[in-house]
């Protein structure tokens, strides 16, 4: 049970006081009785609640696509940066965090939820979660760069890189790539082009698990998950489908 005015907001319609001025007005029933007292409790996935005419639908956590643009960076809050929550609209930040993190210039493909679970099974490192970047590279890139990436790079760290998949779009001075790694150290992929003599220029995540970016999204842009994206997501980490 929950009350009304929490409901309503957690749904999408808006701040506290502006669900308030909602039921004042009498736009809002409960299983066809108009309510205008905000603290009525509601059965959240039984009652059915109407908003001017629209369903209230409740979920029990929120999944939102976010196109990430360059400059602003994958975290909730920061003194003296941008972050990724301040491109959410205010009913839409409650408890979201994003999952995994892209550099600040880097664009593309951030999931943000309240699922704990599930971003904690799609960021484990025993998961090897494949995750899709395009990037665009000085340098040119060859059959002996896929090569290499496939066994493994020395980037400075304890061990070498896991396999990853390097495919070639374009090779000459500037090179274009589609890169797949299964693991997520920090700037891994800049760090790998440089350990074969290559820089990065452009990168754009385009995917994670079955997770794809929506390119009808510009940068910037952001839109909640459809139900068979997120019960692929589930299925695909193996959490049962959210009833």
């Amino acid at each position: 049970m929950m009350r009304l005015d929490r409901f309503l907001c957690e749904t999408g319609f808006g701040t506290r006081s502006q669900v308030k001025e909602l039921l004042k007005k009498g736009l809002v029933t409960v299983n066809g009785e108009p309510v205008k007292k905000p603290e009525q409790k509601v059965k959240e996935t039984q009652d059915v609640v109407l908003c001017g005419g629209k369903r209230a639908v409740y979920a029990a956590f929120v999944y939102l696509m976010l196109h990430k643009p360059a400059g602003v960076v994958s975290a909730t809050e920061d003194a003296a940066e941008r972050t990724v929550l301040d491109l959410l609209d205010e009913t839409d930040r409650r408890n979201v965090f994003p999952v995994g993190r892209l550099d600040k210039d880097t664009e593309g493909l951030l999931l943000l939820t309240d699922d704990g679970e599930l971003a904690h099974r799609l960021l484990s490192p025993k998961k090897h979660v494949d995750k899709v970047y395009y990037a665009r590279v000085e340098g040119q890139v060859t059959r002996e760069h896929a090569d290499r990436f496939q066994e493994g790079l020395d980037i400075g760290e304890k061990a070498l890189t896991l396999p990853s998949e390097l495919e070639i779009l374009k090779s000459g001075a500037s090179s274009e790539v589609r890169v797949t790694i299964r693991e997520g150290k920090f700037h891994q992929i800049k760090r790998m082009f440089e350990a074969v003599g290559c820089r990065v220029v452009y990168l754009k995540r385009l995917s994670m698990g079955t997770l794809v970016l929506d390119e009808r999204l510009e940068a910037g842009s952001y839109r909640s998950l459809t139900e068979d994206e997120v019960k692929e997501l589930r299925q695909f980490t193996g959490l049962v489908p959210e009833a």
